[in-house]
């Protein structure tokens, strides 16, 4: 899970602050459709040409985790992806962006998608009819 490290909790990342490239091998899309069947999560397609293999760990990126309520989008330049705030994010804050539509039909929907927002809606849901008796 990617945090936003800072020198005191009173930081704060303010909207529109690059906070950290996606990097990675570029991989064609053959490649990535090869790792992809192999079970690899770590692929951000930047166009339907190109991939990058966010696999490594050095790769800090690939910690960012999805919301259907983010606090990040990705940035595409030609074939450099950043992810950056679009909301003022405090320090020791998780870093959340949405994955887009392949990765919630694909992997989201059969798990159930994990964010605050969706946790809270399913607990809420189960929580009406154990009031309701």
């Amino acid at each position: 899970m990617a945090r936003v490290l800072g020198p005191s909790p009173a930081s704060l990342y303010r909207a529109i602050a690059q906070l950290v490239e996606y990097t990675g091998r570029k991989l064609t899309s053959e490649q990535a459709d090869e790792l992809e069947a192999r079970g690899n999560r770590y692929l951000y397609e930047i166009n339907s040409r190109w991939t990058i293999d966010g696999t490594s760990r050095k790769n800090l990126g690939r910690y960012a985790n999805h919301s259907c309520r983010p606090n990040a989008e990705t940035h595409t330049t030609g074939h450099k992806v950043i992810i950056r705030a679009i909301k003022n994010i405090e320090t020791g804050a998780e870093i959340t962006y949405d994955y887009g539509g392949d990765y919630l039909t694909n992997i989201i929907t059969r798990r159930g998608c994990k964010c605050d927002k969706c946790r809270k809606a399913r607990a809420d849901a189960r929580a009406k009819p154990r009031a309701k008796s």
